[in-house]
């Protein structure tokens, strides 16, 4: 009955937001006809390939506009995102492209997400590029299945005819690359050269940044993690297509950064306290991975929850599968609960921790990190995930209260010490 009733509104819903994408981009006068936006999607690495590519543009001389699921950016001013969402509706898009366009800016980059697409949030923007990062399940009951997901990233691509810039080394590139464009970016770290290709080389990582090698030029991010070389190439790519150099590239990179809560290291000393936003299962995997092998941690101490409102139940236990076998001891915490029973949705994760695993569930999650902090010696990690720099946590019936990891640890600390 209720599938039912669901099924027969899905098309008045899908027109409501398509009417707002109509009006909206009326409203504003259309205003991506005057300026060049290109669209960054896929499942990890959109938020921070878009920090990349801005900061490259701007050290190539380019007035750029930034949206991302962080922050707001138009020509050097900056607000954060509070939306907790990075497309926001009722035509916030197309009131910042215009923004954009009267500060004069020569480009916007921005995150494209599938749920932004599936509402129609992509219409009436006229991207000149879309860059596809990487593929893994993600808002799979959203979508009715990960094909569904893949096809909603993929109407970028099909929409996009001017620049196509793809990281060709992930499994899905395939169904990105059918699709034609007048220009195509390939990117690589693995790939035998060939027309098109940027690929980066000779790759070295440590906790305090990464090199690599793009046409026998060395690049030094100043940002930790291996998988941030495909970040970096992404947005080398983006900056390119608008002529930028790939000695601005490197200036820009190499100069002190962070991305806010992405592997954002907000503690040194004695131990290590680092914040990221992964919330699926190959960022969360990546993620430990890179800490595992190249910070030297005594121990790596978890603290970690997953999203409520019935939001990908599948990969609550391969979260808590994948914590075992990187971590030394694991706090299972809230992190969005919205409807659900936040007992529940750790009570799903702690299925696939592994037996021989030392963990515990607070449901608190400041006290979560507090005793992951009193916990912590001396060259110990504690790795904070699902949040990242998110300024809220969402609660049940609508409910949002202001939210920090960085605050809460910043606290914690003081008052321990």
């Amino acid at each position: 009955m209720i599938k039912d009733v669901i099924r027969k509104i899905k098309p008045v819903v899908s027109f409501y937001h398509f009417l707002y994408s109509f009006a909206g981009a009326v409203w504003y006068r259309f205003p991506s006809r005057k300026i060049t936006v290109i669209g960054v999607t896929g499942t990890n690495g959109k938020t921070t390939t878009v920090d990349f590519a801005s900061r490259i543009m701007k050290k190539g001389g380019l007035r750029v506009a930034s949206f991302s699921s962080i922050k707001f950016e138009i020509a050097g001013e900056e607000e954060t995102n509070l939306f907790k969402m990075t497309m926001p509706g009722r035509a916030f898009l197309q009131k910042m492209i215009r923004r954009a366009v009267d500060k004069k800016c020569d480009v916007v980059v921005m995150e494209v997400t599938s749920e932004g697409i599936k509402q129609h949030r992509h219409r009436f923007i006229n991207f000149q590029g879309a860059c596809f990062t990487n593929l893994s399940p993600e808002h799979i009951e959203s979508h009715g299945g990960f094909e569904n997901y893949r096809k909603e990233k993929e109407k970028l691509f099909k929409k996009t005819k001017n620049l196509h810039i793809i990281n060709i080394d992930d499994e899905n590139a395939d169904y990105f690359l059918k699709h034609r464009s007048r220009e195509k970016i390939l990117c690589t770290t693995k790939q035998e050269k060939k027309e098109n290709l940027l690929k980066a080389e000779k790759i070295e990582s440590t906790a305090n940044g990464t090199t690599f090698f793009i046409n026998d030029e060395k690049f030094t991010l100043a940002v930790a993690g291996k998988f941030n070389v495909y970040n970096a190439l992404s947005a080398v790519a983006i900056a390119s297509s608008q002529g930028v150099s790939l000695k601005d590239a490197k200036e820009a990179l190499q100069e002190k950064f962070t991305v806010s809560g992405r592997m954002e290291q907000v503690v040194s000393s004695p131990f290590k306290v680092i914040i990221d936003y992964a919330v699926t299962p190959d960022a969360l995997e990546q993620l430990y991975k890179e800490v595992k092998e190249n910070f030297s941690a005594n121990k790596i101490i978890a603290v970690f929850g997953a999203c409520g409102g019935g939001r990908d139940k599948w990969k609550r236990p391969k979260l808590g599968e994948i914590a075992g076998r990187y971590c030394d001891y694991i706090i299972l915490t809230n992190e969005d609960p919205y409807d659900e029973n936040p007992e529940e949705i750790l009570n799903d994760i702690e299925k696939g921790v592994p037996k021989n695993t030392a963990y515990e569930k607070i449901i608190d999650r400041e006290e979560a990190v507090k005793k992951a902090l009193k916990q912590a010696k001396e060259k110990d990690i504690v790795v904070i995930t699902g949040k990242g720099s998110e300024p809220w946590m969402a609660l049940s019936k609508g409910k949002k209260i202001p939210w920090s990891d960085k605050e809460v640890i910043k606290k914690h600390l003081t008052i321990d010490n």
